[in-house]
């Protein structure tokens, strides 16, 4: 790619107003094959795009469903389409976060802030979980084996978060007022918000970490 399309051309890309370099591809199928070629790339590569949302979209409205069926979560999450048998209250709001958020926010922005939030949620929060759930069974009931442990575990957490440290802010400008958006942040306000959330519903429907103590 780098003799049809040199990384300096690349640079001044991003350096000026217009960046052209998200459109890569694009421009690399309509040196090489004319703008034909490049339209059709581009279809190609928004088509993906699509599918892999949909994708991603479909599996993560089965996590609140899965949470409220079990009766761990809000119970609207857990209602059915009546005819289609899909969790149809979790997939809209869900799809019209991500879509109020795309509005608000451009790509790279989105793209960080989730990274942030799965940082902490996911890629840490298996690691710790992984910890607990070691002591509270013991390695006999595990069907696997950690090398090494508990430093495989150790490095996994520090790698993350200093990726999680390193996320650049963004510049974000609102109504003429203009500041930077630290996603770290973010992602551990959202946090709290959901941990507020979540016991306050535990606590209305008597569940961990306020369920009473049977005799």
């Amino acid at each position: 790619m780098g003799t049809v399309i040199p990384w300096q051309e690349v640079q001044t890309w991003q350096a000026g107003a217009g960046d052209k370099s998200q459109f890569i591809i694009s421009v690399f199928m309509e040196r090489l094959y004319g703008p034909a070629a490049a339209q059709a790339a581009t279809a190609l590569v928004l088509l993906v795009a699509f599918a892999s949302l949909f994708a991603v979209l479909l599996g993560y409205s089965r996590i609140p469903y899965a949470a409220a069926a079990d009766g761990e979560f809000l119970p609207v999450f857990g209602k059915l389409h009546p005819t289609k048998q899909f969790p149809y209250v979790s997939l809209l709001l869900l799809g019209g976060v991500g879509f109020v958020f795309s509005l608000l926010f451009r790509l790279g922005e989105v793209i960080s802030a989730i990274l942030a939030m799965r940082i902490l949620v996911q890629f840490v929060g298996q690691a710790v979980g992984l910890v607990l759930l070691r002591r509270r069974r013991g390695t006999a009931s595990l069907p696997f084996k950690m090398p090494l442990y508990p430093l495989p575990v150790i490095v996994v957490i520090l790698v993350w978060l200093t990726v999680f440290v390193g996320i650049a802010p963004a510049e974000v400008s609102w109504g003429g007022v203009h500041f930077k958006l630290y996603f770290q942040l973010a992602a551990v306000g959202m946090m709290a918000l959901g941990s507020i959330a979540f016991l306050l519903w535990s606590r209305r429907a008597g569940k961990w970490p306020f369920q009473r103590a049977t005799s």
